[in-house]
């Protein structure tokens, strides 16, 4: 039997994360939890924890902060995948430095800084999570997609990937010993997964059989509400009302990325640097937008 990559994983309490993390004891990996302290007090942090632990992951505290446990961590495995949110993480060039030393597989984490490094990589490109801004169809303060009018943001035709994390989580764990992916980006934009915000108006009016009403917003009063919202009892910009300021900004920017994406869902992949997901898998299952 061939012998699993031991893998390590940071981040393991996101949604993201926690998905890798079952994903990799699935597939029997040796799997490893680098953990903050913190986590264990957390009631939903610590139930993620002990569902792993149950599983045989192994729980390892530390932190990407703490350059000793990391490269204490690093020590214990073959590969490193970093599911951590760009906000949070901050990986230290020196902690780099000593993760090539101690020869990691691969490390997920900011480009220039691995690439400098010489360290092997993979990275997994995907654009959004389905739970996050496809269940209102991108209608920032919404939970549910409306029923009476749509607010598209530019001209509604640029297309975005929309992947379910466990599916995310699956492609992630199949490229870890595939040796195509090595120093390579694996690109996540299967067919059913890639839509306009335009294309998705028209595939709930079908669901619902009724047309709906369309507000264009131009990308300059786009950002002009991006600038104001974090201030504002309006968060949105949109009428709707609400006391999550900073969830808003993070949702009006991610809205502002969705009419702007045409890099990520719409270019030639050059081989060699890159490969697509289903070309190392043909036969992977995922879940599509359209779910009948």
């Amino acid at each position: 039997m061939e012998k699993k990559s031991r893998i390590l994983i940071v981040g393991a309490t996101g949604k993201l994360g926690f998905e890798i993390a079952k994903a990799s004891l699935q597939a029997s990996h040796p799997t490893y939890a680098l953990v903050r302290d913190s986590a264990f007090s957390d009631p939903l942090k610590s139930l993620k924890l002990q569902s792993l632990s149950d599983s045989g992951a192994t729980l390892l505290k530390g932190s990407l902060q703490d350059e000793t446990s990391l490269i204490e961590a690093i020590k214990q495995v073959d590969v490193v995948i970093c599911a951590v949110s760009l906000n949070k993480s901050s990986i230290r060039s020196s902690s780099l430095r000593l993760s090539n030393k101690l020869g990691v597989s691969r490390k997920a984490e900011i480009r220039h800084l691995v690439e400098a490094e010489g360290i092997p990589h993979t990275y997994i490109c995907c654009n959004y999570f389905m739970s996050y801004l496809l269940p209102s169809i991108v209608q920032p303060g919404l939970k549910t997609p409306p029923r009476d009018k749509f607010t598209i943001f530019g001209n509604g035709n640029v297309k975005g990937v929309f992947m379910k994390e466990s599916d995310v989580a699956a492609f992630t764990i199949s490229a870890v010993d595939d040796p195509r992916t090595l120093n390579k980006a694996v690109h996540l934009r299967p067919q059913g997964n890639v839509y306009s915000m335009n294309e998705l108006v028209e595939l709930w009016e079908s669901k619902i059989g009724k047309k709906l009403e369309k507000i264009y917003v131009p990308e300059e009063e786009l950002l002009k509400k991006i600038k104001v919202c974090e201030l504002s009892k309006d968060p949105y910009g949109l009428g709707r009302k609400s006391s999550q300021s900073y969830f808003s900004s993070c949702e009006l920017r991610c809205t502002d990325a969705v009419k702007d994406i045409r890099s990520h869902a719409e270019f030639e992949i050059e081989l060699l640097f890159g490969l697509e997901a289903l070309g190392l898998n043909t036969d992977a299952k995922y879940v599509t937008v359209d779910v009948p």
